[in-house]
């Protein structure tokens, strides 16, 4: 029961011996109130005795809804309908007792969510199935796609035969006061009492029994404890006041058990959020590839949980609601969304569109939910929008700082289309691509209809989180919550610096450590941390890190706070969800015009991707826990003027002092999932030949880093691909004496059989038959194995 007081539930009990022990577990729970069927002891078989008799017949049908097709669908439906009635004939059913309901399993072309829309009885050649799905669709999802066809999947029956069988159970009313069929001597906590013992079946409705007691029944004991009273109800049910428990939150004060119901409700909302988005959303890589991050904010736009998503947006995000407050002047309406990507307004890279949705109460903005996918296509110099030689952010696509997606409730299509669309009008510089806007504009509305459906799915939840506790005790939570992260970083931090000055046989009150690290570029990422030992503040001071490079891999000053935000929450044991409070004692100085604060309009595609899982490195050698992972997330894109396809590929973790690397898996600042092969081959011209674990590619020690992986993808249609990856020159460093782990390799083969080193970042255009191979990076080794 995630983010749920269990105080305010009612506990049901059933078995023969659980009725025995109900109200000791209700007290120790807090639970006030207690359910017990009558037939508790038996009550899967009362249950089956109680069933309809139901069979379905299925058969897939893989066509398009019409009036054509649903003559032909109606043929199969009866035919369904008689199989389904000669089934349960053979039971010993009668056709009198048997109903029919026709269903087809129906969903909008291009995606993968269905719904099931039944028919009220068997003419179903006149039954409104479009219109009654694309009714259920934005019931659902909070909108339609009327302009696309509607497949349907399979047809389906379903034959009900009403049971004969037994009967709920209802009682007389009491009229006089119960006598007990005898004494026994129970014990107690208080000791041994003289407890009266009651048949059930004795007992009539209203009657009510005052423990200490005991109920007998033929399949079951009730044990009605000292201090708790027990009522029979009109159904014969029993139900149990225990006499004390949980109530309602109305202070203000922190209460420990409130403080982990807040957390894990707070996740919970964003949690939902995604599942939301995951399901309401096309696209490959927000459906299927779970790009995509939900949170909640304060009204300032402070981050107060999220989802188990993406790190790297999750920091940046809070900078992203920050900026539309300030850019709106905190002038919002009910019925107002917003949406941004500029890098200058906290966005990541422009692929990463975020939708931020007031919440509001008696007209005052309360909270904020935001919603982050990452859009295959948004335009630019190439498909996938992920370009490997990106020079300006002008060339990777569409830029917007601020614009109402929704306002009044009106979904803004034709605003947002111009935007996706802006890029391909621009000139581009002399010598440079020809850039373009979106190839993929269907689905980027799509995915952001989805995303605002996430949103007001995470505004219902705020509001009926507000309704039932007062938005006063929400907010105090919140604070605790916020509070109670940074403890645990001051905590944590203290301790480090105490271990440190201890190592190094200082007396000081604080701790001075350095870490560095090189793009493969050369580009130098240098970070001094000075911790406070008393206080538990540090600074993270990232002077002498290279300035912004002519290419992409600069990365905005929000990507930094994202992984020393994340870093510092993987130090933290305790479990409480990411959020502002961890930033808190928090310093942190770039310089302007560097690798890490570079200017608003340079190139930043690759800052967000692979910049950013070098920055955690840089910061978790310095703290000393664990080598280097893979410093990558392998980026491949490809596709042609008409679409964009876009991945991330796992590799090697780094080891630590008390753990081995994990292998094939995404690291640090990135969760997501790879492209089912099947999704992946049906969707887009192309094969895979190989995905494997790349053997040995860790770093040896006495702690060995993971393997990285090995993907192989053949083209069978002319296609533009890039890749624009890291850790191709500089390998992942072990730590304390552990090895290196490999360095990572893309090499493409022509279908000849030629093989050319792409190195890290390189485009191609491949013919049918050639074949990218990707290796990924091992993470490096910890300890000397010696």
């Amino acid at each position: 029961l995630r983010g749920f007081d269990i105080k305010e539930h009612t506990l049901a009990t059933f078995g023969g011996a659980g009725p025995q022990h109900a109200v000791a577990m209700a007290r120790s729970l807090g639970i006030r109130r207690i359910a017990i069927h009558r037939y508790a002891g038996i009550l899967s078989a009362y249950g089956m005795g109680l069933a309809d008799v139901v069979v379905e017949r299925q058969q897939p049908a893989a066509g398009n809804l019409n009036r054509e097709s649903l003559s032909r669908f109606s043929t199969t439906l009866q035919r369904l309908c008689r199989e389904a009635e000669e089934d349960l004939e053979k039971q010993g059913f009668s056709a009198a007792k048997i109903s029919f309901t026709c269903y087809l399993n129906l969903r909008y072309q291009g995606t993968d969510t269905a719904l099931m829309v039944a028919a009220p009885d068997l003419n179903v050649k006149d039954f409104d199935f479009a219109g009654n799905f694309a009714e259920l669709y934005q019931q659902e999802f909070g909108f339609t796609l009327e302009q696309r066809a509607i497949v349907v999947d399979d047809l389906r029956v379903r034959a009900v035969a009403y049971s004969a069988g037994l009967k709920s159970h209802k009682l007389v009313s009491a009229t006089a006061v119960v006598v007990p069929k005898r004494y026994v001597s129970a014990y107690f906590a208080a000791g041994w009492l003289e407890t009266p013992v009651f048949r059930l079946e004795k007992l009539a409705a209203g009657h009510q029994i005052s423990g200490p007691a005991l109920i007998m029944h033929d399949t079951a004991t009730i044990l009605i404890e000292p201090g708790a009273q027990a009522e029979i109800t009109a159904s014969g049910d029993i139900v149990i006041d225990v006499g004390q428990g949980g109530k309602a939150v109305t202070a203000l004060e922190l209460d420990p058990v409130k403080l982990s119901i807040f957390s894990n409700l707070f996740m919970s909302i964003a949690e939902q959020m995604g599942r939301t988005l995951q399901k309401t959303a096309i696209s490959t890589n927000i459906k299927e590839r779970l790009d995509f991050s939900c949170a909640l904010f304060d009204a300032n736009g402070e981050l107060i949980a999220n989802a188990p998503h993406l790190p790297v947006h999750l920091g940046a995000m809070s900078e992203a609601v920050k900026a539309q407050i300030r850019l709106n002047q905190g002038k919002f309406s009910v019925g107002d969304v917003l949406v941004a990507n500029h890098p200058a307004a906290g966005g990541s890279h422009l692929p990463d569109i975020t939708v931020i949705t007031p919440v509001i109460k008696n007209n005052k903005v309360i909270f904020f939910v935001a919603s982050r996918g990452h859009h295959a296509d948004i335009g630019g110099i190439s498909p996938g929008s992920m370009p490997p030689f990106s020079r300006s952010l002008r060339e990777e696509g569409a830029a917007i700082s601020s614009f109402k997606l929704v306002q009044g409730g009106v979904f803004q299509e034709d605003g947002i289309t111009r935007l996706l669309l802006a890029p391909g009008a621009l000139t581009p510089d002399p010598g440079a691509p020809e850039i373009s806007g979106s190839r993929c504009l269907a689905d980027n509305l799509s995915d952001l209809k989805a995303q605002v459906s996430a949103n007001q799915k995470g505004i219902d939840l705020v509001l009926e989180m507000v309704e039932h506790y007062s938005l006063a005790v929400v907010q105090a939570y919140m604070g605790f919550v916020q509070n109670s992260a940074e403890s645990a970083v001051r905590r944590v931090l203290k301790e480090l610096a105490q271990s440190v000055n201890r190592e190094a046989q200082v007396e000081s009150v604080k701790a001075v450590i350095q870490a560095e690290d090189f793009m493969d570029d050369g580009t130098r990422i240098a970070l001094q941390l000075t911790i406070d030992c008393a206080t538990g503040c540090a600074v993270f001071d990232f002077a002498g890190t290279g300035l912004q490079v002519w290419g992409n891999t600069n990365a905005p000053l929000a990507v930094t706070n994202s992984a020393i935000l994340y870093s510092l929450r993987c130090l933290i044991k305790e479990e409480l969800p990411l959020n502002h409070g961890v930033l808190v004692p928090i310093e942190i100085k770039v310089e302007p015009g560097s690798l890490l604060d570079p200017d608003p309009e340079a190139a930043v595609v690759g800052g967000n991707v692979l910049t950013s899982q070098r920055v955690v490195d840089v910061i978790l050698k310095a703290f000393g826990v664990a080598a280097a992972s893979q410093g990558c997330m392998n980026n491949l894109t490809f596709g042609d003027e008409s679409f964009g396809y876009y991945e991330t590929i796992g590799g090697g973790a780094g080891a630590g002092p008390n753990w081995v690397g994990q292998s094939g898996v995404h690291t640090h600042m990135t969760n997501t999932r790879i492209t089912d092969p099947e999704i992946l081959e049906r969707r887009y011209p192309v094969l895979l030949r190989r995905f494997s674990l790349r053997q040995d590619s860790g770093g040896r020690g006495l702690n060995h880093g993971g393997d990285g992986l090995v993907r192989e993808i053949e083209f069978l249609a002319p296609l533009n691909a890039a890749i624009l990856s890291e850790r191709r020159v500089f390998a992942p460093y072990g730590l304390n004496g552990g090895a290196d782990g490999a360095r990572g390799e893309n090499i493409f083969i022509r279908a000849d059989g030629r093989k050319v080193n792409l190195g890290s970042k390189n485009e191609i255009k491949a013919a049918p038959g050639d074949c990218l191979s990707i290796k990924t990076p091992g993470g490096g080794g910890y300890g000397s194995s010696a």
